[in-house]
């Protein structure tokens, strides 16, 4: 068979799978969002059978042969990085027997029931059987690797490529030392007022300033969709089918506008990665700390910036006059940046954020490590709040419950978060020295700041390593003094520390 024969078959092959694929994120996203929930047993079962039939099309023995003898030939750098990474997604799948594989599908439907369920009725029990048996099972899936690496390095490696629970220790002990001192400075300066955030705002009213928001984000309906879900996420089929979801609180204006600029940062990079990667694994294996710097970066550096407000603030005031109508924009950015230690990840503000993210990333560690038991996980998870963060968890929905990941089995993603924050403030510093980002924002040209990330990072989809993606898109290697830097700026101008 010649290299073009062989390269033709690898095609019709990823073609398949992306069907079967196709066909499970859908069942996927309308699950979470807008799927009768007493029909979750039959469509769980049925959707387990898809993914399973999905395991035997990627798991063929004559593709391995296929990828083998292609990874043999004489490829260009695309075509290598292409077959490279279906044969690391193959072999960390066909090490699994089937049957095994069906039953984890299996078990992450009715885990994500119960997560739902337990987050509902304020009750840690109802899910934490769910989190014992995942864990148990991604400790089996990770030995049919028969890898000599520490199980939580293999674990942050799918996430993080190169990542490793040394480099991540180095990371947060950083932050201790650079970002605690400043926290505890600027819970002891005058705080700022953030209370008109807080009072009722119409959820429906919400739901119509949202078009207005995704317009100005160039989040196109003719490439992307938006729902509702109970957590929010980014989901999709394409570089033309990407879809976020948000949730709208009445008590909090700014929850639904900032998760739905994170998870527009998300689809959008989807959208942007070169359209002949579309449907293969260049256009899919975007590693997490990439993906989170790109929705962090929405969210936090061009979201929370002034100029991003000049054209967005007047249109959310027409939406609720009698909240905003007095707040001035200065006013409305400075509360939007404010910080205070708080309850919720999602919710957090940029300077206490990877303090959320380091207790997840220390209960992971020790549920996989031995040290910390699911069995009164939601005590520990209140003593490390209380450690870190100086405040008190009162309930276990707001506290263990409020994220979905470890329903999903995502061990190892937390750090993603914080990672991919720390990379946003070097890519922002590049995009300043080729652009004003400012009047870009301020006057309603979102999609030059698009065009620069486009340009240095989402057009390459899964074709460079993160380092190779910062080193290129920064000229230098990670840096984290950046992301201390730039907090350090910001929070001692906004407190007049």
């Amino acid at each position: 068979m010649t290299k073009e024969e062989m390269l033709e078959q690898y095609q019709q092959w990823r073609l398949h799978a992306s069907a079967y694929q196709m066909a499970i994120n859908l069942i996927e996203q309308d699950k979470m969002t807008i799927a009768p929930v007493a029909g979750n047993e039959y469509r769980d079962k049925r959707t387990a059978i898809l993914s399973g039939e999905l395991f035997s099309i990627e798991t063929q023995p004559d593709k391995k042969e296929l990828l083998e003898n292609l990874l043999k030939e004489d490829l260009d750098f695309e075509t290598r990085r292409e077959i490279e990474l279906s044969y690391k997604n193959m072999m960390d799948t066909l090490c699994m027997p089937k049957q095994f594989y069906v039953e984890y599908m299996e078990l992450l439907s009715k885990s994500y029931n119960a997560w739902v369920e337990a987050k509902t009725s304020d009750n840690y029990a109802l899910f934490e059987p769910y989190l014992k048996q995942l864990i148990d099972y991604s400790k089996k899936m990770y030995s049919y690797r028969n890898s000599d690496e520490p199980l939580y390095d293999q674990m942050l490696n799918d996430y993080a490529p190169g990542m490793k629970q040394e480099q991540c220790d180095a990371f947060f002990n950083k932050i201790k030392e650079r970002l605690v001192p400043l926290i505890h400075k600027v819970i002891d300066a005058k705080q700022l007022d953030t209370s008109f955030l807080y009072m009722p705002y119409s959820i429906e009213e919400q739901r119509k300033y949202a078009p207005e928001l995704l317009e100005y984000l160039h989040f196109d309906p003719s490439w992307g969709n938006i729902a509702e879900t109970e957590h929010p996420f980014t989901n999709g089929t394409c570089v033309n089918d990407c879809r976020v979801t948000t949730h709208y609180y009445e008590d909090n204006c700014i929850f639904a506008i900032f998760s739905t600029i994170h998870e527009v940062g998300h689809a959008t990079y989807a959208h942007d990665v070169n359209p002949k990667y579309d449907g293969m694994a260049l256009s899919t294996n975007m590693t997490s700390d990439i993906h989170e710097s790109q929705s962090r970066f929405f969210e936090n550096y061009l979201g929370r910036r002034k100029s991003f407000w000049v054209t967005n603030y007047p249109k959310l005031q027409a939406h609720f006059p009698q909240q905003l109508g007095n707040v001035t924009l200065d006013q409305f950015v400075t509360a939007i940046n404010a910080s205070q230690p708080s309850l919720i990840r999602t919710e957090a503000d940029e300077l206490t954020y990877p303090l959320h993210i380091l207790v997840r990333y220390e209960i992971e560690k020790g549920l996989f490590n031995g040290t910390i038991s699911t069995d009164g996980l939601n005590e520990t998870w209140k003593q490390k709040y209380k450690e870190y963060l100086g405040i008190d968890v009162p309930n276990d929905k707001v506290g263990i419950l409020q994220d979905v990941h470890w329903a999903n089995a995502y061990f190892g993603y937390f750090p993603s978060y914080a990672l991919g924050s720390a990379y946003g403030a070097q890519f922002l510093k590049a995009m300043m020295k080729d652009m004003d980002v400012d009047e870009a924002l301020s006057s309603n040209h979102f999609d030059k700041c698009i065009d620069w990330l486009k340009q240095h990072i989402h057009q390459y989809g899964a074709l460079y390593t993160p380092s190779q993606i910062i080193e290129m898109a920064t000229g230098e290697p990670f840096n984290p003094d950046y992301y201390c830097d730039y907090l350090e700026e910001k929070y001692t101008k906004l407190y007049n520390l």
